[in-house]
């Protein structure tokens, strides 16, 4: 599966039953490595969430990843606190907002 098909899934799912990401107003950036490699633009506000190929604000919190890992971190395939220990997931910005998005990714990833 692609990136772009991965995020797409996902922001399908939350736009549906968007309880997961109420009240919230956040731009999460994801800087990529690999065969897909680029900044990809996660966006929340108004409940519901849109997705950019690249950054066009400033995030609040950036995870830095390959893409093989960012698809198995969005799939449940991969603990992000176990990545981050190995050095596989890098956070820059505010490290609550990374708490926050796995609690995003754990509530659509059934």
């Amino acid at each position: 599966m692609s990136v772009e098909k991965t995020i797409t899934d996902l922001l399908d799912k939350i736009n549906a039953d968007p309880k997961g990401i109420q009240g919230m107003s956040v731009v999460y950036h994801f800087q990529l490595s690999g065969e897909e490699a680029g900044t990809y633009q996660v966006k929340i506000g108004n409940n519901q969430a849109t997705y950019s190929k690249e950054a066009l604000e400033e995030a609040r919190c950036t995870l830095e990843l390959s893409d093989e890992n960012f698809i198995k971190l969005v799939q449940g395939n991969m603990n992000p606190t176990t990545a981050f220990m190995m050095g596989k997931l890098k956070i820059k910005g505010e490290m609550g907002l990374s708490f926050k998005l796995q609690t995003i990714l754990q509530t659509y990833q059934a």
